[in-house]
């Protein structure tokens, strides 16, 4: 009969998730039994239940009696067989015992039910026949050894492969290749395939499932299937299940895509921690090491010269991205843009036309952007503000095979209030909201090429920003010509240090191709001539990666520095000195608040939404760039440097800039930030929330400050560098003197001032009194702040003043807070019933000999 090749278009809600392929593979082979001479012992009719290896398989029957004249039966690497409800698939010989890719994802779904276009796993499988059974195994990459070794029998023997089903042989064709009926590989619920964790469902029904789709190409099968899933109690009752279910079911279309592993695996390439590529991890057992070793391997494309005695040629097969075509129009030439973007970074590694972009294919019934073959920019209806970039690759080599970037509608929205804030002072054209088409073009773009790069095989670089000094950012033909940072891969999204009077060019703002990339991509893809195995390419890798000691802004971010360096950051611009770059920032800030009400007040008859929301963004910048300056404290600069490199990894942050950035919190982060107290728009916004927004907004930036590690750290650093550190006794001083500066001098303390060291007792108290204890040096340090800070507040008050009744009150509030965070369990003795009178402190009776004052 003719195939049926249906082709259903569906673009559902999807939400963010920066999922990459972390696939679990392995080594090891199932034996193999010869072809059958002989009808085997009776058993089981054909497509019967698949049993276990103890019972008897069924009987093969005659071909014609299975494949029947109904048959609607599709070609390609396998022969895909329709009969009624029914699937089997006709494995040819030559394609048992080979690796394939099981690749999971949700095409379409019920609203709650995770997302349409979502991945949903993958896994390496292999159709092995045993008699007349044919076994479906699940296979295991993440150890090795060479074959050759002596220890590969005993790796193979632990790692043998798992068997996810054992399929009766239906029947044999003329060439002998196996017939298996897989219908409930599909319409039953199999546990390494099944996407319902993915949608926060408790069990299947299978009497609600039906198989949709199934289509063989030379590479790969597709087969979709409408999968019914139940939902947890609480779903039932009208309530949402686990992982956000809306009812007691929810219908899922999930897509199948079994594609064929490259029978030559590509030669791998080491990784290496200097560089930023995502890696596939082995533990080889068959070096000469006195130890298992782990082994990183990079995933990147595999790119090869059509001529490769060129510096730069066309690749044999170039990277193609299909654009969705559900991308609104308008943004199709931009998206095409970000995915090409890279071919400059690829002519560094000696390829032209490496990357493109492509439409999808109209009126083909076989093309389908969750087909396995094809990498796909998704467009997808979601109002999560976000966009991601997952890939698959080969686990045997790291070979990147495929890449869905999942792009949420209302990722637009992010972008354009990320630019307002931070580059509106900067660029004319972005005072007035809603941003003009060109503007959110070019928005459009970077987030593109961010996401392509991810699948290109590049982690995030957040050491990138701070690699350019403040001079080279605040300069338009620096920037013009390397970027504010360098690059795409850094969260350092818009210039917000730059000036208005620096007169950078707008397009200049935003982020793009820079050295780094062009570097990156040039370690990662360049071929190495004459380097047969992954070792024999070490020497010039390293060579490579030694141009980051005179090229710093070739740098990637440092192993294990765990948040200690302030050049290594998200969110950040200018982070080399952090507290310039800030100073900077606020300036512009403040410019942005007073643009604030024109800017969102260009549609007569509207609500005031969006002076709601790009105000509050505005506050989240604020608190953003401040906390960006906390890690100087207790920081560390940091070079991921190798064996043969001068000098250290992680360098102290010296004692002047530690005490420049407490100095500069204290008289900035911990005043009352003018630019957010605004009475003409928080009157049209709430009718209150500011002293609770400041609050908030303080605290984060003190609750980072006051980490127990932060003064471990700085413990350690005294413990190493003597006088010479910043030591955690002076820190805390300089800050509880600046927090509490108005105690000593009298007078009144406003409300703003009065929540801020509210908030400085309630993180004391967590930390001293919280379910994760401190080290002994630390709460020491800790409690003699709060003695002080008692003495200081004890002394005050008995020494009179000018105040008012607020500040009295809060002053006496503070010495029983003091009290209690000291000793908890005696005031909540003394606050029981009774207490007082059974001889305990009298409530007020603070450990400082009374209240004091007036």
């Amino acid at each position: 009969m003719v195939r049926n090749r249906s082709f259903m278009k569906s673009w559902q809600l999807v939400a963010c998730a920066a999922i990459f392929a972390a696939i679990v593979n392995g080594r090891g082979v199932v034996a193999q039994d010869p072809p059958p001479t002989q009808d085997p012992p009776p058993a089981q009719a054909a497509g019967g239940r698949q049993g276990g290896g103890a019972q008897a398989a069924a009987r093969p029957q005659p071909y014609n009696s299975v494949i029947t004249a109904e048959a609607v039966t599709d070609d390609g690497i396998f022969k895909v067989h329709r009969v009624g409800d029914r699937l089997f698939f006709e494995i040819p010989k030559a394609e048992l015992d080979k690796d394939f890719l099981w690749v999971t994802q949700i095409k379409r779904t019920t609203t709650g039910a995770g997302w349409g276009g979502q991945a949903a796993g993958n896994r390496v499988i292999r159709w092995s026949p045993r008699g007349d059974r044919v076994l479906l195994l699940d296979i295991n990459y993440s150890n090795i050894a060479d074959p050759n070794a002596p220890i590969s029998e005993a790796v193979a023997n632990a790692n043998n492969p798992t068997i996810v089903r054992a399929f009766n042989v239906a029947a044999y064709n003329a060439q002998q290749d196996p017939v298996i009926d897989v219908t409930q590989l599909f319409t039953a619920e199999v546990p390494e395939f099944s996407v319902r964790s993915r949608i926060g469902g408790r069990g299947f029904d299978s009497n609600r499932t039906f198989l949709e789709k199934a289509t063989s190409f030379p590479e790969n099968v597709n087969i979709e299937v409408l999968q019914t899933f139940t939902g947890a109690t609480e779903a039932a009752a009208g309530g949402r299940g686990r992982g956000g279910m809306q009812g007691p079911s929810a219908t899922v279309l999930t897509h199948f895509s079994m594609v064929k592993l490259p029978e030559t695996p590509m030669m791998p390439r080491l990784f290496d921690e200097r560089v930023g590529y995502f890696t596939r991890a082995v533990v080889d057992y068959g070096t000469e090491e006195h130890r298992a070793e782990q082994k990183r391997f990079i995933t990147r494309w595999r790119l090869e010269k059509k001529d490769p005695t060129a510096d730069i040629s066309d690749p044999v097969k170039p990277i193609v991205y299909y654009v969705d075509p559900a991308t609104p129009t308008k943004w199709v030439p931009y998206v095409k843009q970000g995915i090409e973007d890279w071919q400059a970074a690829f002519e560094a590694a000696g390829f032209s036309n490496a990357i493109i972009a492509g439409d999808a294919p109209a009126n083909d019934p076989d093309w389908s952007p969750e087909d396995a073959r094809y990498s796909v920019i998704r467009w997808l209806p979601s109002t999560t503000e976000n966009a991601s970039g997952p890939h698959i690759h080969d686990p045997r080599s790291g070979e990147i095979l495929e890449s869905d970037i999942q792009y949420y509608h209302n990722v637009q929205n992010l972008a354009k209030n990320w630019y307002f804030v931070q580059a509106g002072p900067l660029d004319p054209r972005a005072q007035k909201l809603p941003l003009p088409d060109d503007i959110m073009g070019e928005l459009m773009r970077y987030v593109v090429a961010h996401e392509v790069g991810h699948t290109l095989g590049f982690q995030h670089n957040m050491k990138a920003s701070s690699t350019y000094t403040i001079e080279q950012i605040r300069d338009p033909k620096w920037v013009k010509e390397m970027g504010h940072t360098p690059t795409l891969m850094d969260y350092s999204r818009f210039n917000y240090v730059a000036q208005p009077e620096d007169g950078i060019d707008p397009i200049d703002l935003i982020p793009k191709i820079g050295p780094y990339d062009k570097w990156a991509t040039m370690w990662g893809y360049k071929p190495i001539p004459g380097a047969k195995t992954p070792e024999e390419e070490k020497a010039t890798l390293d060579l490579w990666a030694r141009e980051q000691d005179e090229k710093p802004y070739l740098r990637f971010s440092t192993e294990g520095q765990g948040g200690t360096d302030p050049g290594d950051q998200t969110e950040a611009v200018g982070d080399i000195d952090p507290v310039m770059a800030t100073t900077l920032g606020m300036r512009n800030l403040s410019r942005v608040s007073e643009m604030l009400l024109s800017a969102t007040s260009t549609r007569p008859g509207d609500p005031w939404a969006e002076l709601r929301e790009v105000y509050g963004r505005m506050v989240g910048q604020w608190t953003t760039e401040m906390n960006h300056v906390t890690r100087v404290v207790g920081g560390f600069n940091s070079q991921q440097k190798h064996i043969g490199q001068e000098g250290v990894r992680f360098e102290v942050i010296s004692r002047a800039r530690q005490q420049e950035a407490v100095r500069f919190l204290v008289s900035n982060a911990f005043q009352t930030p003018s630019m957010m107290v605004r009475p003409e728009i928080l009157r049209r916004i709430e009718p209150a929330g500011i002293i609770d927004r400041v609050r908030n907004a303080q605290n984060s930036v003190l609750n980072n400050l006051l980490q127990s590690s932060r003064l471990d750290r700085m413990t350690e650093q005294v413990a190493l560098d003597g006088p010479e550190a910043y030591s955690p006794v002076e820190f805390l001083g300089e800050l509880r003197t600046g927090i509490w500066a108005e105690v000593p001098k009298g007078g009144n303390i406003d409300i703003y001032r009065r929540n801020l060291q509210r908030s400085y007792l309630a993180l004391m108290d967590t930390r001293l009194n919280g379910t994760t204890a401190p080290s002994a040096e630390v709460r020491s340090l800790l409690k003699g702040e709060l003695r002080a800070v008692g003495e200081m507040v004890d002394a005050a008050l008995r020494g009179g003043g000018a105040r008012d009744e607020a500040t009295v009150r809060h002053l006496r509030d503070v010495i029983d807070e003091v009290a209690t965070i000291l000793d908890p369990r005696a005031m909540r003795t003394r606050t029981a019933p009774g207490a007082g009178a059974a001889g305990g402190r009298g409530i007020g009776a603070g450990p400082f000999g009374g209240f004091g004052g007036r």
